[in-house]
C-alpha cells in the first residue's frame, strides 16, 4: 500500500538564511528538534538519534542525508534501529525576501509496521508541533 506524502507548510518571519542554519546546525538542533551530538548537511552524512512519546516507549531512529541544496532543501532517510521500513524527510525552503515559507514532507511512513507509535496520526501530531510550535518559537526569538 503507497500512501501520499504528509506535507507541512509555515511561513516564518526571518530570511532563508535563519531557517538554513536552524535546521543544520546541530548546537541550533537541540533547541527546537531533537538534540543530536553532530550534524553534518552532507550527502551521505548518517545520524542517529532516540526519541518517542514523552514517558512513553523510545525509539533509536536511523538516518541518513540523501540531498542537500543549500538554503533550499534537505532531505534524510529515516528509519527505525530493529524494525522493518524506512521513510524520508524533506526540508524545502523558499525564499520570500524576509520571510521564508518551509515545506516539510515525510513520505514513505506506510513502510513501517502497523504499531501505534508508527501511525500517521502520531507523525501528524509530532510535525505540527515541531514545525508549527517548536520552531516557529525558536525562530520568533531570533
Amino acid at each position: 500500500m503507497s500512501t501520499e506524502p504528509i506535507v507541512f507548510e509555515h511561513t516564518f518571519d526571518v530570511p532563508v538564511a535563519k531557517v538554513w542554519k536552524a535546521i543544520t546546525d546541530a548546537a541550533e538542533m537541540k533547541n527546537w528538534y531533537f538534540n543530536l551530538p553532530e550534524f553534518k548537511a552532507e550527502k551521505g552524512y548518517q545520524f542517529q538519534f532516540t526519541g518517542g512519546e514523552e514517558g512513553g516507549k523510545q525509539f533509536l531512529h536511523l538516518c541518513e542525508v540523501t540531498e542537500v541544496i543549500p538554503e533550499k532543501k534537505l532531505t534524510y532517510s529515516w528509519r527505525y534501529d530493529g524494525y522493518p521500513g524506512n521513510s524520508f524527510v524533506t526540508f524545502e525552503l523558499f525564499d520570500q525576501g524576509q520571510q521564508t515559507l518551509l515545506r516539510l514532507s515525510h513520505a514513505g511512513l506506510e513502510t513501517f509496521p502497523d504499531q501505534r507509535e508508527f501511525a500517521v496520526e502520531s507523525f501528524i501530531g509530532g510535525w505540527t508541533y515541531i514545525i508549527h510550535t517548536s520552531l516557529k518559537e525558536y525562530l520568533d526569538k531570533k
